[in-house]
């Protein structure tokens, strides 16, 4: 049975004094944070994870692996399941996060073992940074091991194919089913004013109507295939959505769907 988790804000830890590193006249261009570079550099931009690679092993990270350190040194992202906060402070000769605070969702097993390894290392080691054209970063610790990302551009509203991964009550979220997971999408085309997509078994589309953060969604049409139990309950789910106005809020590459009485979706942008 998934684990459910909380979506309330997450409590940081308390935010450690930043130390300078370098001039913004000094050399802004600079890839490397630490003596020779400023932090400017690396804060600011949500950065997607590649891979994590610990020793001489390789691991590539899940779709939604991503880290982003705000100017304060406030630190936010995923381990490729569970959202995590932190704070990070630049020192001369390099970056250090603090102990993070996570939430805790329970996962496939590949993300798991991603995300193990990844808050391992985010907790124990200190970082250099290297960035190079084109927005990659590469965080590299002491003993050599690395962890690659690269600059991840926010989505929009529309041709998004945004791909439903939790069900949403209040303020808790539950993973879908396994037999739904990776198989319920949904899209909005602005021109024909509709959303389209799948509920997990069905193909579904409806009329809509967005204005500010508010869409409001017609009868749907879908199809008439049947499915295992598990994933028609969750299409049973989805399909409360439509007939009525959903208030949506993207935060990058995620966006949430979330009805007058507290129910709703999460979704990412697809690759």
């Amino acid at each position: 049975m998934d684990k459910r988790l909380t979506l309330t804000a997450l409590a940081l830890l308390p935010l450690p004094l930043l130390a300078a590193c370098g001039t913004e006249s000094g050399d802004s261009g600079s890839g490397n944070v630490g003596s020779a570079a400023t932090k400017s550099a690396v804060t600011g931009v949500r950065w997607k994870v590649d891979s994590l690679t610990v020793g001489d092993k390789t691991e590539q990270a899940p779709d939604g692996a991503w880290l982003r350190i705000a100017d304060n040194g406030e630190v936010d992202g995923n381990y490729g399941c569970n959202t995590f906060g932190s704070t990070a402070a630049f020192k001369d000769d390099g970056i250090d996060f603090e102990t993070a605070r996570s939430t805790e969702m329970a996962c496939g097993e590949a993300p798991m073992k991603f995300e193990e390894s990844f808050a391992r290392t985010l907790d124990t080691e200190k970082f250099t940074a290297e960035t190079t054209d084109g927005g990659k970063l590469t965080l590299t610790t002491g003993d050599g091991d690395t962890v690659k990302l690269s600059e991840e551009k926010p989505a929009e509203l529309y041709g998004t194919k945004w791909r439903i991964d939790s069900l949403l009550d209040h303020d808790v979220a539950t993973t879908l089913p396994e037999a739904a997971q990776g198989k319920a999408w949904f899209t909005l085309d602005k021109k024909a004013g509709t959303l389209s997509g799948s509920v997990g078994c069905n193909e579904i589309s409806a009329k809509a109507t967005v204005s500010e953060d508010e869409i409001t969604l017609g009868n749907p049409r879908t199809t008439r295939k049947m499915c295992s139990d598990s994933l028609m309950a969750a299409e049973r789910s989805l399909l409360e959505l439509f007939k009525g106005t959903v208030k949506y809020q993207i935060d990058h590459r995620s966006i949430t769907l979330t009805s007058e009485n507290n129910a709703g979706v999460g979704a990412v942008a697809d690759k």
